[in-house]
């Protein structure tokens, strides 16, 4: 919902004629008062932004990479936040390319010394390996919208001056610049602005600092890599992590899923994090958690900036906070000499249009409903839930392609709707039809559908509405 304001040329348009009434003298308590909330919210922000400033000095504090002209240029440097008392504000829509970085002794040529002769390879703290976790997202203040774009590790690509390849190879070839660039000719030129990576072993010191993260573990998770010392060991079920835990979650891609599945987990624990970590307490800490994962990551963002974006985040509503994913699909058996994700180019180009503002050459229209793929996944916690007249009644509205698929099993409270693909607007439209779920753009639903409708425990108290006979 927008609240409408006056502007401020309405509000002091005409003079105000001078008071005639006696000025009332105000009781001290309620003076004091004021002026204790006044000076305590200026103490905050001085506080955490000082805190922040302090961090370092330098105008790219975390910046760990040399870049040359050439791999600077290929980032957008016109300023992203404000000037004076606005350094903590958006002025425009911003792009940052998030990479996650796992690297062993093996992908950098002077590994350190206290990893040699150890009988397996441990995690490094280096961003010279390949990217493990890629995303780009979205900051758009004109719109009040996060968007956060999942991009596949096996992603097949082209890299400027090395061919086809696997896109998390483009870090090793060429770092952040090569790898912004990739990125940005495989979402049809879309503008790059700042970049972020961040190496695993920070990943589990921002989780630790941040006081763990409460997710739900989908299945029993177990594997072993003795030549990493790479340990999962998770059961099913609702938990709070700790760093090292939520990683095992994070890494686990031993299912039917690969990677793409590994993803979906992402996304659960990225919306778990900003659900519990964007409010005043934890913000308040901030500056205390760059401290601890500083070293662990290297960004061509300003102090400036990183204030601005986590305000941001933080004001955010959760409703316009989205979670996509690298329209494609996996590559066959046979089909090529590795496997890979194989992008989709018309949906690709769907999916900037919609959501990071590129212009396409066909015009956007509604989805005809009789073509949509909706996925129904119990997610009511019992095992004999009827879902027949949920089905029958999404038929008769025009639905034709409705499918029973596999449930995460997580027991929802409220029914989800999630637009798989990224169609808010027919996840809506589902929505208005059944009349009752919320309804999430991210890619946690059934991997093959259009629309996933994940049936929560409201279903149990609409379902005799849906049972009764339409009347004549």
């Amino acid at each position: 919902m927008t609240i409408q304001r006056g502007s401020a040329s309405e509000n002091h348009s005409k003079p105000r004629p001078k008071s005639r009434r006696k000025k009332v003298n105000h009781p001290k308590s309620s003076r004091w008062l004021w002026f204790l909330m006044g000076m305590g919210g200026i103490a905050m922000v001085s506080a955490t932004a000082g805190a922040f400033l302090a961090v370092s000095l330098s105008s790219t504090p975390l910046m760990q990479a040399n870049l040359s002209a050439d791999e600077a240029a290929v980032f957008d440097g016109d300023r992203i936040s404000g000037g004076g008392l606005r350094f903590s504000e958006l002025t425009r829509p911003v792009n940052i390319l998030v990479m996650g970085m796992s690297v062993l002794p093996p992908d950098v040529q002077n590994a350190p010394e206290e990893t040699k002769n150890l009988g397996y390879l441990p995690q490094i703290n280096s961003f010279d390996g390949l990217t493990d976790v890629m995303l780009l997202m979205r900051f758009d203040p004109e719109k009040k919208k996060l968007v956060m774009l999942s991009i596949p590790r096996d992603t097949r690509v082209e890299i400027e001056g090395y061919g086809i390849k696997k896109i998390n190879s483009a870090n090793v070839q060429g770092g952040p610049a090569l790898s912004a660039k990739t990125v940005s000719n495989l979402l049809d030129g879309v503008g790059i602005d700042r970049y972020v990576r961040i190496n695993i072993l920070g990943v589990a010191k921002l989780i630790d600092a941040l006081g763990g993260v409460t997710v739900y573990v989908p299945r029993d998770m177990k594997y072993q890599d003795d030549s990493q010392h790479l340990y999962i060991n998770l059961k099913k079920g609702k938990q709070h992590l700790n760093g090292d835990q939520t990683l095992q979650l994070l890494r686990f891609r031993h299912d039917e899923n690969g990677d793409i599945g590994r993803i979906q987990r992402q996304q659960m624990v990225m919306r778990a994090l900003m659900d519990q970590a964007l409010n005043p307490t934890t913000m308040a800490q901030l500056p205390n958690i760059l401290n601890v994962v500083k070293e662990h990551i290297d960004t061509n963002l300003t102090v400036e900036e990183l204030v601005a974006l986590v305000g941001f985040g933080a004001r955010i509503n959760r409703s316009n906070m989205l979670q996509l994913m690298l329209p494609g699909r996996f590559s066959e058996k046979g089909e090529y000499s590795a496997s890979y994700w194989i992008p989709d180019s018309d949906r690709i180009a769907t999916t900037m249009a919609q959501h990071f503002d590129l212009q396409s050459s066909e015009q956007q229209q509604a989805v005809d409903p009789t073509y949509l793929r909706v996925a129904i996944q119990d997610s009511t916690g019992s095992d004999n839930t009827n879902l027949r007249p949920l089905i029958k009644s999404l038929q008769k509205a025009g639905y034709r392609n409705v499918y029973i698929a596999k449930s995460w099993g997580e027991p929802l409270e409220v029914t989800h709707i999630v637009a798989q693909q990224g169609d808010g607007n027919s996840a809506e439209s589902i929505r208005n039809t059944l009349g009752f779920g919320e309804v999430r753009v991210e890619s946690t639903g059934n991997l093959y559908s259009d629309i996933s409708i994940q049936v929560g425990k409201d279903w149990l108290e609409q379902k005799d509405l849906f049972e009764q006979p339409v009347q004549p």
